[in-house]
């Protein structure tokens, strides 16, 4: 596919229309709707005909956490929550990285070496470094790679499976020399050396900071809402129902309140714990800055547009190679803090990370959530949804005492199921 590209004047209609269609795909109920029941009657219509978004996974989380529950009445104590969400940090930011690139129709199956790298060189650096500026390079140093790669995968035009698949083995063997060449910790590995990085999934707000931040957070995006309705109403554009949006809002103040809620029990034995952890605050953080990039700016829509029909972006005056490097870039940058949020809450990163076992939970967590495996359909709260449901199956089974190999093969069922119920809801659909 050719890559010789320009850009042409925002003014062009074709391009509005190929880069809208690529986008949205097909128009969302809430700028159907004139009122919250018009909306509930198109999107129970859009259910029954295939499109039923992240319903299946809602619904497959909610009987995961029945189930376990069930079996174990400690798996929705306060403690044990908090541990899931920390255990599945690291799933769901990886999912996040995959859904950059499963957007265009491409696969990254370096992910999981690449966050250990950024991961080995935050560790080294915090030795003699600040530790915002350790971060700050092992961020960088994934993200290079993920550009690197990038930029083999569409200026040679090599297929981005073996070019991630050769980044896996090339930077396992990396990240085993980092670690041997660093100087630090015994038996292949290297400690964290500063208290704050380890913060990052041990440290708690207190409980006043939580409640504060969880009311300034649903206030700030239900303006954000608000002012986006009422600046699409005065351009003439269509807007959702006031109400629809007002539901939005209440949904966020909801689940903002069972977190905080949740975090603020005591869940000490000898000494009171209690907080949100930080790293919840990370993985909000993310989630937001990613999908205002990949909903409310151009790059967004470029990457919609192209994995929905590459060449009709093409011809819209897309670069195409230039935004699949982007992703790139920007799947290797999310890696990294993926693998930084891992080494915190290991208090360490090693040779024995198995990255090949993580890009496939992030593949799994993406794809669970709702992402489309060729591109063109696909959110990051799609990775959240599936990183929970990744880190429900991990934290239920080590409550009922099984080991790995269930746990490999009840998440290889829920994937399977997943990507079965998203074929025949697009065949349905069609």
């Amino acid at each position: 596919m050719s890559t010789e590209t320009h850009q042409p004047p925002p003014e062009s209609a074709e391009q509005g229309d190929v880069i809208e269609a690529g986008a949205a795909g097909v128009t969302t109920p809430e700028v159907m709707a004139n009122s919250l029941g018009e909306y509930t009657r198109i999107w129970l219509q859009r259910v029954r005909s295939g499109e039923s978004g992240a319903l299946p996974v809602v619904i497959g989380l909610v009987a995961i956490v029945v189930y376990f529950q069930v079996r174990n009445s400690l798996f929705l104590s306060a403690g044990n929550l908090v541990n899931l969400l920390i255990q599945g940090t690291p799933f769901i930011i990886l999912g996040m990285s995959e859904v950059f690139v499963l957007l265009l129709g491409e696969i990254d199956l370096s992910v999981g070496y690449n966050a250990g790298v950024g991961a080995v060189m935050t560790a080294w650096l915090a030795f003699s470094v600040p530790w915002w500026l350790a971060i700050l390079v092992g961020l960088a140093t994934s993200a290079a790679i993920g550009f690197i790669q990038g930029t083999l995968i569409t200026r040679l035009r090599l297929p981005s499976f073996v070019v991630t698949l050769a980044g896996l083995l090339g930077l396992q063997g990396l990240m085993i020399e980092l670690v041997a060449s660093s100087g630090h910790g015994p038996g292949g590995s290297i400690p964290i050396p500063n208290h704050i990085i380890d913060d990052l999934t041990t440290g708690n707000l207190s409980v006043a900071a939580g409640w504060i931040i969880m009311i300034l957070v649903v206030a700030l995006a239900g303006a954000v809402l608000i002012a986006r309705d009422r600046q699409r109403k005065a351009a003439g554009l269509v807007t959702p129902p006031f109400s629809v949006t007002v539901l939005k809002i209440a949904v966020m103040a909801v689940a903002g309140i069972v977190v905080v809620l949740i975090g603020n029990t005591n869940r000490g034995a000898l000494v009171a714990l209690r907080g949100v952890p930080w790293v919840v605050l990370i993985v909000l953080g993310i989630l937001l800055l990613w999908t205002l990039l990949l909903g409310r700016t151009r790059f967004g829509r470029y990457i919609y547009a192209i994995g929905g029909n590459a060449e009709a972006a093409r011809r819209a005056g897309v670069n195409l190679a230039m935004i699949r490097t982007l992703a790139f870039t920007l799947s290797g940058l999310t890696a990294a803090v993926g693998g930084i949020i891992l080494a915190s809450r290991l208090g360490s990163i090693s040779t024995d990370l198995d990255g090949g076992q993580y890009v496939l939970y992030a593949v799994a967590a993406a794809v669970i959530g709702g992402t489309h495996l060729f591109g063109g359909y696909g959110k990051m709260l799609h990775a959240l949804l599936g990183g929970l449901v990744v880190a429900a199956i991990y934290n239920g089974l080590g409550l009922l005492g099984l080991g790995a190999a269930p746990t490999y093969m009840v998440t290889a069922l829920v994937l399977l199921a997943a990507v079965t119920v998203d074929t025949l809801a697009r065949r349905g659909s069609r």
